[in-house]
Formats: C-alpha cells, structure tokens, sequence
C-alpha cells in the first residue's frame, strides 16, 4: 500500500531547518538505500508537486509519496512554497511536476537536491495517463506495479464506458462543448464534441459560435470554471473535477464525473 504524505500549510520552519539539516549532514544513506539522487531500486523517494502527479505516481508503483501542495488550494499555480516543502525535496529522489507550476524548477533549486526533476503532462484521456504511467514505471523500476494497475484501470474504464453509451439520451451520443482540459471526460461519455472553449472566460463572440452548435452538454472545468458558460442555450453544465483525492487514487476521478454525466444525460 502506497506510503502518501500531503504536506499541512501549518508545518513548522524549525521542522523543515531541522530536515535541511539532516538532508544536508555527513552523507549517510536512508535504511532503505540510495540517497539523493540515486533513486531506490523500486522504492524511490517521490515528492510531488499536486494529488494529480501524486496519483500517477502512485499508479506507476511508488510507495513514498509526497504532495507538496493541499488539496485545499484550488489553482495549483498560485501555491507559495514553504520551508518544509524544501526539507521534502531535498530528501527526494524524484520531483514531479507539470510544465504549469513554474515554481517546481525553483524548489528543486532552492532546496539543493539532486533529486530528478520530472516534467509529467497532466490530462485524464486513458491513453496519455497509461503513456505516464508507463514512462514513470521505467524511471522508477517500478514496470510489474504499473502493469497491474494498467489492467484494472483499462477494466474499469471499459465499463464506465459502456455504461454511459448505454444511458444516451434517446440511444444517440450526446454533442458538448468541453472546457479544454475536460475533453477527457466528453470522451469517456463517448459524446461528440461540437466545441471547446478556455481556459480563457468565453468571450460574446464565443458565446454565439457555441451556442449555434445546439450542445446538449457543457463540460466545465471545476479547477477553473468562469461560471455558467452557455447560461441561455438550454444546455446542461456539467462540474468535471480532474484532481483526485489525498488517497491519491486516480479510479474516483473517472467514476465521478462518469456520476455526473450519468445524472446529466438522465435529465436531458
């Protein structure tokens, strides 16, 4: 069972100078073997920057995971680092990232670890989590867990999948209009995508040009939703969370908005 630690906004800086201090001591290696910089044969010390890198993580088969930003804090981005999450890297033999938080390469920096600095692309569509999953697997000799994981999670998409086509509205594909980072999800519905939009607010001129595609669905990014994003074309707006939880399960994610599209296409 995967060893998750989320980092609390209450840590101490005394804490944190007090793990610099041990990071930084008589170059002793941890009991599990390795130090920084030379990763532990499939068990890696993993520090990550959200629950959704610490998700893929976790799916590739690391144990020692932790996340550096709360779940609490709704755009990633805005994340001020602290000194305790300087005590985490230094200790770290892999940091994950996305090519969005600009502050990950200043943590690394800032905290003087060798760890590898890993640039992860965040997105739900199945194909590119199982190429992640995969890639981080190799890195971190870690490739018979992430196989393991790769079969329940195709089982289990599989089924959302052929649940939802089976609750069509009328047996047809639903058309929507998907925020950019959600167009995962009008894939899992096996909708037809007519539009996309943001991450930008939608402007008039978009507004018309999407609301003239008649969409049954909008798609909304709960991360950085603008609000109601076609409030007069009748369609229904859809809340899709792509985070997962502090447990760090990446399943939930897909078995709640295949939830919310389920309710939504039941009430078209």
């Amino acid at each position: 069972m995967a060893r998750t630690r989320v980092r609390v906004p209450a840590a101490l800086a005394l804490s944190a100078a007090l793990l610099l201090t041990a990071g930084c001591g008589n170059g002793a290696s941890s009991a599990s073997g390795g130090g920084p910089g030379l990763p532990r044969p499939g068990n890696p010390s993993v520090v990550v920057t959200t629950t959704w890198e610490g998700a893929l993580a976790k799916a590739a088969g690391a144990q020692d995971i932790e996340v550096i930003v709360p779940q609490s804090v709704h755009h990633a981005p805005d994340y001020e680092p602290r000194p305790s999450d300087l005590a985490a890297v230094a200790e770290a033999d892999f940091v994950l990232y996305a090519p969005f938080e600009p502050y990950a390469a200043k943590i690394k920096e800032a905290a003087g670890s060798e760890a590898k600095l890993v640039e992860v692309e965040l997105d739900n569509d199945p194909d590119k989590v199982s190429a992640e999953v995969g890639r981080l697997a190799a890195l971190f000799g870690t490739a018979d867990a992430a196989a393991r994981w790769k079969t329940g999670f195709d089982a289990e998409y599989a089924k959302l999948n052929q649940e939802l086509r089976a609750g069509w509205p009328g047996g047809r594909s639903p058309s929507v209009v998907s925020q950019v980072f959600t167009a995962w999800s009008a894939r899992l519905a096996g909708a037809t995508t007519v539009g996309t939009y943001g991450p930008e607010a939608v402007t008039p001129a978009q507004l018309a040009e999407l609301s003239a595609k008649k969409p049954s669905l909008v798609l909304d990014n709960a991360h950085m939703s603008t609000g109601a994003v076609l409030p007069d074309s009748g369609a229904k707006q859809v809340r899709i969370v792509n985070y997962p939880g502090d447990d760090l399960d990446l399943l939930p994610v897909y078995r709640n908005a295949a939830a919310e599209l389920r309710k939504a296409m039941g009430s078209s």
